[in-house]
């Protein structure tokens, strides 16, 4: 039970937690007020009419002595109950039994809730003092005070103090309520600001407001961002220049592949087929010369392969629109059994550096896995150019990726190229599709490579 209320607890907004209690101490506050009048008023109420109790005997030892001396007593007595018209004295004669009570006799004051009268304990301050005539008891003097002027009283007071602890409870939440929003915000910008930080966005700065504590903490937030906006910088810089120099790695090997395996393949080649036409024997499908020739012819298609993925040359010669839809007219050709559609953008032409490949890249790798792994009967590319950024999409419908394995040793590679351009990469399946999706700012700075 203990846990729940705690959890409950927590669940309440900070304003809630900081009204209820003050709610609640003010409710207790008007409970006991309430307790106290009701208590300290019927004391104050019997010591108020405490004189009159004692008159009554008087007044009736009084009337006695006179009744004792007078010719006529019960025409004196008529006399003197007549006189009790407007007095809080009244005369009960013996055969009209019980005398009426304080309360019984009470008249309600204007303006005062019958609720409030009932609240309050009346006190029993009924007092009846004998009246005798020749020594026989003819009726009793009784004193029934009347108690509307203190009742209207005691009803001011428990107005005015209601009053004080409303006006009191507006004026303490009100300011609860201000200083509640006054450090509720700088916590609720702090909280955002640090949630731009963990998605990334740190060129946004967090206001600095509140009191000490909080400014404090905000300072360091901001701090703190600016210095994983450096590092992060930093980091797209070495993958920036690790890109770079791989690129330049695999420019000098294919430069190496194609100055040096290519003429002696095509050396090889060429003697090969002179060996064939010079022996007539040597040209028979099934002879060495022809087995050596189709070899050579093999290696030639395979150099030409591993050239086209080390350096493409298209896109520096022919653009990189033009060098995607080569690459796709290539895979349609290897795998016709795959429908390929695609929606290329013909301003990626004006593309070309880093970028340029990088996009090269994605899509090719992606391709390579639709072929190789995804078993798929149709696949789309999409690569446009949208306000200041450059979107890529592969999708197909093939059997998609295994869990916990989202990317392979050739998307990772592409992901550090795009990380290397502060662009993403994300791989997904939605709807029985994968999609490899990339997003790389068009930024003509980043274009250009990175020399020692």
């Amino acid at each position: 039970m203990r846990v729940r209320i705690d959890l409950m607890w927590k669940r309440l907004s900070f304003r809630t937690q900081l009204f209820l209690p003050l709610g609640m101490s003010f409710l207790a506050a008007l409970i006991m007020s309430g307790v106290l009048l009701q208590t300290f008023a019927t004391d104050q109420l019997a010591d108020e009419n405490e004189p009159g109790r004692r008159s009554i005997r008087t007044v009736a030892a009084a009337l006695n002595n006179t009744l004792r001396t007078s010719s006529d007593p019960r025409q004196t007595l008529d006399a003197f109950v007549h006189s009790l018209d407007t007095s809080d004295i009244q005369f009960r004669a013996a055969e009209t039994g019980p005398a009426s009570s304080a309360r019984d006799g009470l008249r309600k004051p204007h303006g005062v809730p019958q609720w409030f009268v009932d609240l309050l304990t009346i006190p029993d301050m009924d007092t009846a003092a004998p009246v005798t005539i020749d020594g026989q008891r003819v009726g009793d003097l009784v004193f029934l005070p009347d108690l509307s002027a203190d009742l209207f009283e005691k009803w001011i007071g428990f107005l005015a103090l209601t009053s004080l602890v409303a006006v009191l409870m507006v004026l303490t939440g009100t300011i609860a309520y201000v200083f509640a929003g006054s450090a509720l915000r700088p916590l609720q910008d702090l909280g955002e600001g640090l949630t731009r930080i963990r998605r990334g966005d740190y060129a946004t700065p967090i206001p600095v407001g509140g009191p000490p504590e909080i400014r404090q903490s905000c300072e360091e937030a901001n701090a703190l961002a600016e210095t994983l906006a450096q590092l992060s910088q930093d980091n797209r810089d070495l993958l920036h220049r690790l890109v770079s120099l791989q690129d330049d790695e695999r420019r000098d090997l294919a430069r190496e592949l194609h100055d040096e395996l290519g003429p002696l393949l095509f050396s090889i080649r060429a003697g090969t087929i002179a060996l064939v036409e010079a022996s007539p024997s040597a040209g028979n499908p099934g002879s060495s010369a022809q087995e050596v020739l189709q070899s050579v012819e093999a290696l030639q298609q395979t150099n030409r392969r591993i050239l086209d993925r080390l350096r493409p040359l298209y896109i520096e010669e022919l653009g990189l629109e033009t060098s995607l839809q080569t690459l796709l007219r290539k895979f349609r050709k290897q795998a016709p059994y795959i429908g390929l559609t695609d929606t290329i953008d013909p301003d990626l032409n004006g593309i070309d550096g880093p970028l340029a490949q990088t996009v090269y890249r994605v899509i090719q790798e992606a391709l390579t896995n639709v072929l190789r792994h995804a078993s798929a009967s149709n696949a789309h590319v999409r690569a446009t150019v949208v306000a200041d950024a450059l979107v890529i999409e592969i999708s197909d419908d093939g059997g998609g990726f295994p869990e916990g394995n989202l990317f392979g040793r050739g998307l990772t590679g592409m992901h550090e190229r795009v990380r290397a351009l502060s662009g993403s990469l994300s791989l997904l399946r939605v709807d029985d599709r994968t999609y490899v999706r990339c997003r790389l700012p068009v930024d003509p700075a980043r274009e250009a490579p990175v020399n020692d």
